[in-house]
């Protein structure tokens, strides 16, 4: 049976339930997960060997967040991580996670220059910028980010969606903020090589090509059982299973 691709109202109601007296996970929990899941699909995607460098670009979010855990863990898969953050998260939760990076000697970037000068340099690049309930414009510097990503020849590995597309609709067209004499310009919107879906995988994946991970092996049965979700089975001790494209159940 297929597994269920779905919208935002869904994939929010069951983050909150996780979270819940019901569920019993801290946002910590999760997010330490759903980070270990990225970095282990990108490992199997991309091997040390042959893309050891990886540049992991982190908006101020959750996505954000499970950037920084997923750095975390490449180093300790033997990458060398290099971290992109150029609006770090206020919470305290981000403030940890960088500083466990930070005591892992990981380079933490912030400006412009220095992203697209690693964006030359590194073998791979993680987008963990926007999380599912981002929502057009697209503000400064995330313009121009975008448009370096899509620009790139770097394989690029997204996390839950590729950044700036539409959690239901899929890939988007895209612009900036207006400015001050309300004009706005299109900004370039990025197709990945590899996507990992946390949780559940969205409505806006359907239409994705490339290889395709499920991460994030927390769901319990109950909850798979609820909303009809069919979480196909994780292989061995693995933290993501690898989806069939077009594999997907309204």
């Amino acid at each position: 049976m297929s597994i269920r691709y779905i919208g935002q109202k869904l994939a929010q109601q069951i983050d909150e339930e996780l979270m819940s007296s019901a569920g019993a996970f801290s946002l910590d929990q999760l997010m330490e997960l759903a980070g270990l899941s990225c970095a282990q699909a990108l490992g199997k995607s991309y091997p040390p060997k042959t893309h050891k460098k990886v540049l992991v670009c982190c908006g101020p979010g959750n996505q954000g967040g499970d950037g920084l855990v997923a750095a975390r863990h490449l180093h300790h898969f033997h990458y060398t991580p290099t971290l992109y953050y150029p609006k770090p998260g206020k919470k305290e939760i981000y403030q940890r996670l960088l500083k466990q990076c930070t005591n892992l000697d990981i380079p933490v970037l912030s400006t412009l220059d220095e992203f697209h000068s690693a964006l030359k340099a590194n073998d791979v690049v993680m987008d963990a910028i926007f999380g599912f309930s981002f929502e057009p414009p697209v503000r400064a510097p995330f313009d121009r980010i975008l448009d370096a990503l899509a620009e790139s020849k770097t394989p690029i590995v997204s996390v839950d969606m590729p950044s700036g597309w539409n959690v239901e609709k899929g890939r988007q067209e895209l612009f900036t903020q207006p400015d001050d004499q309300g004009k706005s310009r299109p900004v370039k919107t990025i197709d990945p090589e590899v996507l990992v879906s946390l949780t559940v995988p969205k409505e806006g994946a359907k239409e994705f090509k490339g290889k395709h991970w499920l991460g994030g092996r927390f769901v319990s049965d109950s909850l798979d059982k609820k909303y009809d979700l069919n979480i196909p089975d994780y292989p061995g001790f693995d933290e993501v299973v690898e989806l069939s494209p077009g594999n997907s159940k309204l």
